[in-house]
């Protein structure tokens, strides 16, 4: 059966798209992560150009998801608590505008969702939430060595260190949500 028709996209940023990428797929009720970018000027973008800080995109990850099994309210909640949306343009060692908390939205529907989660959600942080909340824009797929890249490097450094916390921390948050 086809259930494509019933999928929804949301286009999250929030530092590496590793990260976020590893803490989405683990969720019921998401089909599909892809890691990307979006939020610049330079069509067709990649890895080096965005890295540069120049191009003005975002490393995001888009999602499609079925809003049956969970909510975009919710997705919301699990993006703004699985990393730091109060710190401007950067994300731990991460540094830039490429880094930035950002929520890429589809509709007035979703943006007006966004809206109300962050400000449900400002009362668990004692620093503002800078995360910007933008309508959509073109989105471009990241090089194919960035999809899956916690599932296929689960054991580099940089997944024990930076995405595993991540990953307890969702799990915990969130486990009605795990597939």
């Amino acid at each position: 059966m086809d259930n494509t028709a019933s999928l929804e996209i949301a286009t999250f940023g929030g530092g590496c798209f590793w990260c976020t990428e590893a803490v989405f797929q683990q969720l019921r009720g998401v089909e599909q992560v892809v890691s990307g970018y979006s939020g610049g000027h330079l069509l067709n973008p990649d890895y080096r150009s965005v890295c540069n800080g120049t191009t003005g995109h975002a490393e995001v990850i888009q999602l499609h998801f079925d809003p049956k099994q969970i909510s975009y309210a919710d997705l919301l909640r699990i993006h703004l608590a699985t990393h730091d949306p109060t710190t401007l343009n950067r994300q731990g060692a991460d540094r830039g505008t490429q880094y930035r908390s950002v929520i890429f939205t589809h509709s007035a529907e979703q943006q007006a969702t966004a809206h109300t989660v962050v400000a449900e959600m400002q009362a668990n942080f004692d620093d503002p939430i800078v995360t910007q909340i933008v309508p959509a824009e073109t989105f471009y797929p990241a090089e194919d060595y960035h999809q899956n890249y916690y599932r296929s490097n689960p054991s580099a450094g940089y997944c024990q260190a930076v995405i595993n916390p991540k990953l307890t921390k969702a799990r915990a948050l969130f486990k009605q949500y795990l597939a």
